[in-house]
């Protein structure tokens, strides 16, 4: 049995107190240390969940075969990572350029979505306003009161990012090459 409690809470706030059963054997000061931040790691451990159930639906795919079921869980298990990530990520360190989770062309892309615009900026923004803008994609209406985006609208929005950006990348290949497609260099000239 671990009891923790906390001396000093910050002013106006009520101390953590928490008593923890183990069944690990607990010899010393850092397994105990080690014990706490075990569960300190359970409100994460919840979010994540909440993201495989409630962001990735995974619980309305009714997959019946198990292989199907076990593909289907491998792959929410990186898309609920990432959409965790992301978000927390954007919340506790906004300023995050947006180059250290998104692609330059996915950043690009949104930019220029968002902001309606066929020349994304030079630098890419901060993380904070790249995922707001991808939350709008996915139905966030992005109010002064309407706080921090969730889960549900940032992975709907990142479906359809992934759509925009392939279409991004699709226009700039065509830009950017000097041959053109067939249905371009028709030729009109006797019409």
């Amino acid at each position: 049995m671990i009891l923790a409690q906390e001396e000093n809470p910050p002013p106006g706030m009520e101390a953590v107190s928490w008593l923890l059963l183990t069944t690990l054997a607990i010899t010393c000061f850092e397994d105990v240390v080690q014990c706490l931040r075990w569960y300190s790691y359970r409100w994460l451990i919840e979010r994540y969940h909440y993201v495989l159930k409630s962001g990735c639906r995974l619980e309305q795919l009714q997959l019946e075969a198990a292989d199907r079921i076990h593909r289907a869980l491998a792959t929410y298990t990186i898309v609920a990572w990432r959409l965790l990530w992301i978000t927390y990520l954007a919340r506790y360190h906004p300023d995050t350029p947006a180059d250290t989770v998104l692609q330059t062309h996915e950043w690009q892309a949104l930019y220029c979505t968002i902001h309606q615009t066929p020349l994304p900026p030079d630098v890419p923004p901060n993380l904070r306003a790249c995922v707001r803008w991808i939350a709008q994609l996915g139905g966030f209406l992005a109010r002064k009161q309407d706080g921090e985006p969730g889960v549900k609208t940032i992975w709907q929005g990142l479906r359809r990012l992934h759509d925009i950006t392939q279409t991004w990348l699709l226009l700039s290949r065509l830009t950017t090459t000097s041959v053109k497609p067939d249905f371009i260099k028709k030729d009109v000239s006797n019409a």
